[in-house]
C-alpha cells in the first residue's frame, strides 16, 4: 500500500515538472520541436492509464490487471522520458551519457506500447486466463515481443527521425536481426489475433454482465483502426497534425479508462446506450453527409457549380430530414443492438399508451415493469407520507418491505418519494429499471394517489365500523343495565303491591286500585323489556340462528328460514338480525303478504342477508326510515344493502356484511 502511495506523489512530482522541463527542452534544442505540443496531448493518456492502474490495484479489483497498467505506464513514462533527454542532448550539442540510449529506445522500444494491452486482452475482465491452456499463448506473446525489440535494438537499420543522424548499436549482423524481427512481427500478429479470439470467446461463454465489461473494453478498441486510418490521411505529413494527436488522446485515455469501467463496474450498464448512440450518430453523419452531396451534385448539373441555391437546398434537405431519420435510425439500432431494452422500452410505452386511453388502470405499472426486465418477483410498494409507511395495491399499511427477493429500487418524481420497486437482486434488473422508471414515472405517481385514497376509505370504513361496535356495546350494556337494574326494581315493587294487596278486604276498593296500578306496571315491565330487547336481544347470545327463528315465531305468518348455523362477529350478527326484524316489520307493515323467506349464510368472506316476501311488492329507502337506515348500518360496516321488487311480485331485501 506504501509503494502505491508513493507512486502516486512521483507521478504527481512529475507532472508538475515535466511541462516546464519540456517546454525547456524544446527552446533550447530548437530543432526538436513539438515536445510540448505531444506532452499536453498525450501525457493525458498516460496519467490515466497510471490512476486506472494505481485504482484497480488499490481496490484489489481485476487480478494482475491493475499491475498490468502500471507496468504499461511505466513503459510510457520512460519512453518520454528517454525521448525528451535524447532530444535535449542532441538539440543543444551537448554529449550527455545515455543519449544514445534514449534514442534508440524511442526507436525500436515500441513492441513495449502493445504488450500490455495485448496481456489486458487475455485476462480481461477479472485478472484469469481463459484456461491453463492458454499459457502457451502468452509465453509465445512474451517471445515475439521480446524478439522484435532484440531484433531492432541490435540491429543497423537507421533510426526515426529525429534520431535518423545518430548511429545504431549494429551488435547483430543484418540477416540475423531481420530474422528476428520478421519471426517476432509474425508471433505479435499471432498472438494478438489470439488476444482478440480469447476476448470473442470469453464474450460468447460469458453472462449479462461480463458481455458489458468487454462491450465497454471493444468499444475503446474501436478506437484504434480509426486512429491508424486518421494518421494516414495526415496532412502534416510527419504525423504531427490534428488528425493523428485527436485520436491518439482519445485512444490513449478512452482504453484505461474503459477497462477501469469494465473491471470496475462503474455505470457498467450504460455501454449499450452509449454503444447505440455511437452507431445512430455515425450512420446520420454519413446518410445526411451522403445527402447533402447528391444534392449539391444535382444541383451542379442542373444549375452550375458554386450556386448558392443548391447549397441553400442542400442545407434544408439535411435539416428536414434530420429529425425522421435519427427517430427511424434510433429505433433500428436499438432493436439490433438491445433487444432486450427495447422490447421492454416498447412494453412500457405501450401501457402508458393504454394508460391515457383508459384502456389500463394505472395500477398495472407493477406487472409491466416485471414483464419488462424478465423479473417474475419484482413488485411495487407505495409510499405514504402521512403515515410514514409502505403500502401494498389494496393499499394494506407494510411496517417492513419483505425480505425476499432482496433488490430495492427507490421511484422518486424530483424530491418526492413514489416507492420502492422490491425486485432480484441482479445488476442487469437495476441497470434496466432505472430508465424505465423514468418513463413509467407518472403512472407509479398516479398509482401511488389511488393507493392512498384507497387507504384512506377503507380507514373511513374502519373507524365507521369502529363507531358501530362502540354503538352495539354501549347498547349491550345499556340492556344489561335495563335488566339488572330497573326491570328488577320494577319487578320487585310489583311483588310488594300484590304483597299488599293479599293483605286487604276483597270488596276493598284500594285493593281494586293496588290491582289498576300492578297492571299499568306490567305494561311498564314489558314495555321496558321491548326497550331492551331492540336494543340488543338475548337470544343472539346462542347464535344468529336461533335468534331469527325466535323473530320469525312472533310473526303473523308462516316465515321459512334457512340460515346457517355458524357463528359470526358479535357485530355482524347484530346488523344482520336488525336487517331481517326491520324487513319482517316492513313487510307485516306495507305488504300483507301471505309467506315470507329468510336466508342467511357466508358467501365468499360475507355474510348475505335476504328476506323475500310475496306481497304487491314497491318497497322504497326512504331516507331518515326503517331500510334507509338499516343501509346506513350496513355501509358502515363496509357492506351493501340492496332492496328491489322481486321479478312475479313481492320486495326482496338483500344485505352482505364482511365477515372474513
Amino acid at each position: 500500500m506504501r509503494t502505491l502511495w508513493v507512486l502516486a506523489g512521483a507521478t504527481a512530482l512529475f507532472y508538475l515538472v515535466g511541462l516546464p522541463l519540456d517546454f525547456v527542452v524544446e527552446r533550447a534544442s530548437g530543432w526538436y520541436a513539438g515536445s510540448v505540443t505531444e506532452f499536453v496531448i498525450v501525457q493525458p493518456g498516460v496519467l490515466m492509464t497510471f490512476v486506472v492502474g494505481w485504482l484497480l490495484v488499490l481496490r484489489r479489483a481485476g487480478g494482475v490487471i491493475g499491475w498490468m497498467l502500471l507496468a504499461n505506464w511505466l513503459v510510457l513514462l520512460t519512453a518520454a522520458i528517454a525521448s525528451t533527454y535524447a532530444g535535449y542532448a542532441y538539440g543543444t550539442g551537448n554529449d550527455l551519457p545515455g543519449a544514445r540510449v534514449g534514442a534508440i529506445w524511442d526507436t525500436h522500444g515500441w513492441p513495449l506500447l502493445f504488450a500490455a494491452f495485448l496481456a489486458i486482452a487475455l485476462v480481461v475482465p477479472d485478472g484469469r486466463l481463459l484456461s491453463p491452456r492458454w499459457k502457451s499463448v502468452a509465453w509465445v506473446a512474451a517471445a515475439s515481443f521480446g524478439l522484435t525489440m532484440i531484433g531492432g535494438l541490435t540491429s543497423n537499420r537507421e533510426l526515426d527521425h529525429p534520431w535518423d543522424h545518430v548511429r545504431p548499436w549494429g551488435l547483430l549482423p543484418e540477416s540475423v536481426t531481420g530474422l528476428l524481427s520478421l519471426v517476432g512481427l509474425l508471433g505479435m500478429v499471432l498472438t494478438t489475433l489470439l488476444g482478440a479470439a480469447s476476448v470473442v470467446i470469453r464474450y460468447r461463454r460469458a453472462d449479462q454482465t461480463v458481455r458489458r465489461q468487454l462491450k465497454w473494453i471493444a468499444l475503446a478498441g474501436l478506437l484504434l483502426p480509426i486512429t491508424i486510418i486518421s494518421a494516414s490521411f495526415d496532412p502534416s505529413g510527419d504525423s504531427s497534425g490534428p488528425l493523428t494527436y485527436v485520436p491518439l488522446l482519445l485512444l490513449l485515455v478512452a482504453v484505461p479508462l474503459s477497462i477501469g469501467v469494465a473491471v470496475l463496474r462503474y455505470r457498467l450498464y450504460d455501454v449499450d446506450r452509449v454503444v447505440t448512440t455511437t452507431v445512430v450518430y455515425v450512420t446520420l453523419t454519413v446518410l445526411l453527409g451522403g445527402a447533402f452531396v447528391a444534392v449539391i451534385l444535382v444541383g451542379g448539373v442542373g444549375l452550375g457549380g458554386g450556386s448558392s441555391f443548391t447549397t441553400a437546398a442542400a442545407t434544408l434537405a439535411v435539416a428536414l430530414a434530420f429529425r425522421p431519420l435519427r427517430a427511424a435510425v434510433q429505433r433500428r439500432v436499438e432493436r439490433s443492438f438491445d433487444p432486450r431494452r427495447w422490447s421492454g422500452e416498447r412494453l412500457v410505452d405501450d401501457f402508458l399508451v393504454d394508460l391515457r386511453a383508459g384502456r389500463r388502470e394505472p395500477e398495472a405499472v407493477g406487472e409491466t415493469l416485471a414483464a419488462a426486465v424478465g423479473d417474475e418477483t419484482l413488485q411495487v410498494f407505495y409510499w405514504l407520507p402521512g403515515q410514514g409507511l409502505h403500502a401494498d395495491l389494496l393499499g394494506t399499511l407494510l411496517p417492513d418491505l419483505p425480505p425476499a427477493p432482496s433488490g430495492r429500487t427507490p421511484v422518486r418524481r424530483g424530491d418526492l418519494p413514489l416507492g420502492t420497486v422490491v425486485h432480484a437482486d441482479r445488476a442487469l434488473v437495476r441497470h434496466e429499471l432505472e430508465h424505465l422508471l423514468v418513463r413509467a414515472g407518472l403512472a407509479v405517481e398516479i398509482a401511488r394517489l389511488r393507493v392512498e385514497v384507497r387507504w384512506q376509505l377503507a380507514e373511513v370504513e374502519r373507524s365507521r365500523t369502529r363507531i358501530v361496535s362502540a354503538a352495539l356495546d354501549e347498547r349491550r350494556r345499556l340492556e344489561r343495565d335495563l335488566h339488572d337494574g330497573a326491570q328488577q326494581q320494577l319487578v320487585a315493587i310489583g311483588l310488594d303491591l300484590r304483597h299488599l294487596q293479599a293483605g286487604l278486604d276483597p270488596g276493598s276498593p284500594v285493593r281494586d286500585q293496588l290491582d289498576e296500578s300492578v297492571d299499568r306496571l306490567g305494561d311498564a315491565i314489558r314495555g321496558l323489556r321491548d326497550l331492551a330487547h331492540g336494543v340488543r336481544p338475548s337470544t343472539l347470545d346462542a347464535g344468529l340462528a336461533p335468534a331469527l327463528a325466535e323473530l320469525a315465531g312472533r310473526t303473523s305468518v308462516r316465515t321459512v328460514l334457512d340460515v346457517t348455523d355458524e357463528r359470526f362477529a358479535a357485530e355482524v350478527e347484530a346488523a344482520a338480525y336488525f336487517v331481517v326484524s326491520e324487513a319482517l316489520a316492513n313487510a307485516l307493515k306495507h305488504a300483507t303478504p301471505a309467506s315470507i323467506e329468510v336466508l342467511a349464510d357466508r358467501v365468499d368472506g360475507r355474510l348475505v342477508v335476504t328476506v323475500v316476501d310475496d306481497g304487491p311488492g314497491g318497497a322504497v329507502a326512504v331516507p331518515g326510515r326503517g331500510l334507509a337506515g338499516m343501509a346506513d348500518r350496513v355501509a358502515a360496516m363496509g357492506g351493501t344493502l340492496h332492496v328491489a321488487d322481486r321479478p312475479g311480485g313481492g320486495t326482496r331485501v338483500r344485505a352482505e356484511l364482511p365477515c372474513a
